[in-house]
C-alpha cells in the first residue's frame, strides 16, 4: 500500500523524535518516497544528517536554503505530497496547526498542503491532559487531520502515563490502512501508451521521433498509485517501471500497438493514449540493408492505423479516452477539434513554443480541454507533477 507513496514526515522538537529515523527507515523499505522537514528545535534531538542519509532525501528546515538566496517552497512541498505525517507532534506545534499559526517551514507547509494531515502527539502527561492541549488535538481532528493516538508507558520525565508517541510499527500499519480504503481508481482498469513506435525501412534504419516515454510511464506510475490496475503498451525506450500493479507490453511498431491496444481496451475503464505513434510508415520494408548510392533514395510512405480514432470509434459510455495534441501553431484550436474527431473525453494539449515542453524533457507545460471545452491551464512542471494533475483530473471526471 505504500509502494511509490510520497511521505512528508514532519519532526518537531520532542525527544520523541528520534523514533522519526525508525519511521523514515521503515517507510522507506516500504517502497514509500519520504522527504523530511524539521522544526529547529528538533535538530536539537536529532540530526538533519541522519534523517536525509535514511530518507536519501535532503532534510528542509528553513525557508531560505543556507546564504544561496534559495527558497524553499512550502507550497510545491505541500502538492507533492499524498500524506503530511507530523510524527512526534509537540504541544507546541500542536497548538501552531489548531490556531493557524505560521512562524517555522512546517507550519507553512501545514496551511497550505491539500494532502491528508496525521498527527502523533508526543508529551509528557500532563501536557497532554491539559485542556488547553486536549482542545487543540480535537480541533485539528475536527478539521479533518487524522490523530494517531499517543501511547500508555514510561515518559522521558520518569512518570508513567500516556503521552509516548506511537511506535513506527504502527504509525506504518495506520498508513497503509488509510491508503488500502482511499485510493480513488481501486478497482479501474487502466490502459496506457507510452513512447514512439519504430517504422522499419530495413533491417537496421526505422523512421521515429524523440519521444522519451516519461510522460506516459509517469502517467501509468500515478494511475497504480491511486489504484488503478494498469497495462502500459511501450514503444521503444530505456524506461522501466517496477511497482505493483504495472504489466508492461514492449511494442516497437505503430501496427504492434494498435493490435495490443485493441486487444486490452475492451476490458478497460480508462485509456490514456500519451504515445507519439508514427503517422507513416514505408510501405515496403527491405529485407537486407539498403546500400549507399549517389542516385538517392526514394521511400514510399503509407499512413499507419489511427489508434485514437479506432478506440474512440469502439468506446463505451462507461469508459473514459484522454488524448494527447502536441501542436506548434492554432494549438487550442487544434486540440478542440481532435477531442470531437475521435470521441476523446479529455485532451492534454502541449506546444513545442512553450520552452521546456515537448519531447526531451524532464518538464511540460499542458492545458487540459474536456468534451465540454472547458479548458485548464497549468504552469511548467516536471512530468511526475503533470500526471499527478492528469491523473487527478481523470479521477475527478470519472467520479463527478
Amino acid at each position: 500500500m505504500l509502494s511509490g507513496k510520497r511521505i512528508l514526515l514532519g519532526v518537531t522538537g520532542s525527544i520523541a523524535a528520534y523514533k522519526a529515523a525508525v519511521l523514515v527507515r521503515l517507510l522507506v523499505k516500504a517502497g514509500a518516497d519520504v522527504k523530511v522537514i524539521m522544526t529547529p528545535s528538533a535538530k536539537e534531538f536529532i540530526t538533519p544528517l541522519t534523517l536525509s542519509t535514511l530518507s536519501k532525501n535532503p532534510v528542509e528546515s528553513d525557508f531560505v536554503k543556507d546564504q544561496s538566496g534559495v527558497w524553499s517552497n512550502h507550497v510545491e512541498l505541500g502538492l507533492w505530497a499524498d500524506v503530511l505525517m507530523i510524527a512526534p507532534a509537540s504541544a507546541n506545534t500542536v497548538a501552531k496547526m489548531a490556531n493557524g499559526f505560521c512562524d517555522n517551514l512546517l507550519s507553512a507547509v501545514y496551511l497550505s498542503a491539500r494532502c491528508p494531515v496525521f498527527f502523533a502527539p508526543a508529551m509528557d502527561l500532563d501536557m497532554l491532559q491539559h485542556q488547553s492541549t486536549q482542545t487543540n488535538i480535537n480541533r485539528l481532528v475536527s478539521f479533518g487531520n487524522h490523530l494517531i493516538n499517543p501511547e500508555y508507558g514510561e515518559l522521558a520525565s520518569g512518570l508513567t502515563g500516556t503521552g509516548r508517541m506511537a511506535e513506527p510499527e504502527e504509525i506504518v500499519i495506520q498508513l497503509k490502512s488509510f491508503f488500502s480504503t482511499n485510493l480513488r481508481l481501486k478497482g479501474k482498469k487502466a490502459l496506457v501508451t507510452a513512447g514512439p513506435t519504430y517504422e522499419a525501412i530495413d533491417p537496421v534504419r526505422f523512421i521515429g521521433n524523440n519521444s522519451t516515454g516519461k510522460m506516459g510511464f509517469a502517467i501509468a506510475e500515478e494511475l497504480a498509485r491511486q489504484g488503478a490496475e494498469v497495462n502500459l503498451i511501450s514503444g521503444p525506450t530505456h524506461l522501466s517501471l517496477s511497482v505493483p500493479n504495472v504489466t508492461i507490453t514492449k511494442i516497437t511498431s505503430a501496427d504492434d500497438m494498435h493490435r495490443e491496444a485493441l486487444k486490452h481496451f475492451p476490458a478497460s475503464d480508462i485509456a490514456v493514449l500519451s504515445a507519439a505513434v508514427a503517422d507513416f510508415k514505408p510501405l515496403t520494408k527491405a529485407d537486407q540493408k539498403i546500400k549507399k548510392s549517389t542516385a538517392g533514395l526514394t521511400i514510399e510512405l503509407i499512413q499507419n492505423p489511427d489508434i485514437a480514432a479506432d478506440l474512440g470509434k469502439m468506446k463505451r459510455e462507461d469508459q473514459f479516452i484522454v488524448g494527447f495534441a502536441l501542436e506548434t501553431e492554432n494549438e487550442q484550436a487544434h486540440a478542440e477539434k481532435k477531442i470531437k474527431a475521435k470521441n476523446f473525453d479529455l485532451i492534454v494539449l502541449n506546444s513545442l513554443n512553450d520552452k521546456g515542453a515537448g519531447f526531451g524533457h524532464d518538464t511540460n507545460r499542458i492545458t487540459l480541454i474536456d468534451k465540454k471545452l472547458n479548458a485548464t491551464k497549468f504552469s511548467l512542471k516536471n512530468k511526475k507533477e503533470v500526471a499527478i494533475d492528469i491523473v487527478n483530473a481523470i479521477s475527478e471526471h470519472i467520479h463527478a
